[in-house]
């Protein structure tokens, strides 16, 4: 991977991220300032664990609300302006998921996730919620796994997130956007789940 990176020359686009080849160890490579390549690691077993749970949840609930919906995990969301971002967990509409797309516009995208990790707090606690209010994302949440689990939702409004609730960790909270769903953060983090 090294070698793509050493011949690389000039702000870096979103087709020169699509065209790295995959070394399978899921780095994600991000354009959250336009022309400027964002390396993250790929994430610990915690917070793998984590999304995989939540997905699961998001996905029954979908279900459950009947919603032409898919939950992914960790695929390309175009920003307006060249910026392309990967979220931990994504809720996009269903027939456009359907086309097998290889990244989204931000404009199939109903919700986002982001995990923090220790080499991403600055990304998903101020740059991402930025990028996605202003690209009109409607729902955004933050999984804070550091010191006791807890969930952070926010709803888009007047082109800003407002936050609607914290689920902390021991107790079921019910969340309503993007469709019903009752959880307890530290269900998410254990093995097995």
């Amino acid at each position: 991977m090294s070698v793509a990176f050493v011949r690389h020359v000039g702000p870096w686009t979103i087709e020169d991220i699509e065209a790295l080849p995959d070394s399978g160890n899921h780095t994600r490579y991000e354009l959250l300032t336009p022309g400027v390549l964002t390396v993250s690691p790929a994430p610990g077993t915690r917070h793998q664990r984590a999304s995989r749970a939540l997905a699961n949840l998001l996905e029954r609930a979908a279900k459950r609300a009947g919603a032409d919906v898919e939950i992914l995990e960790a695929v390309n969301v175009v920003i307006p302006g060249g910026r392309l971002a990967v979220p931990d967990i994504v809720v996009v509409n269903g027939d456009y998921a359907d086309t097998d797309p290889a990244r989204y516009p931000a404009t199939e995208v109903r919700a986002v996730v982001e995990i923090v990790s220790p080499s991403t707090h600055p990304q998903d606690r101020i740059i991402k919620p930025q990028l996605y209010a202003e690209a009109g994302i409607p729902v955004y949440w933050r999984l804070e796994l550091e010191r006791t689990p807890h969930l952070i939702t926010s709803e888009l409004r007047r082109g800003q997130y407002t936050h609607t609730l914290t689920a902390l960790a021991g107790t079921e909270t019910t969340i309503s956007r993007p469709f019903p769903l009752t959880l307890d953060p530290a269900e998410l983090v254990l093995r097995g789940r």
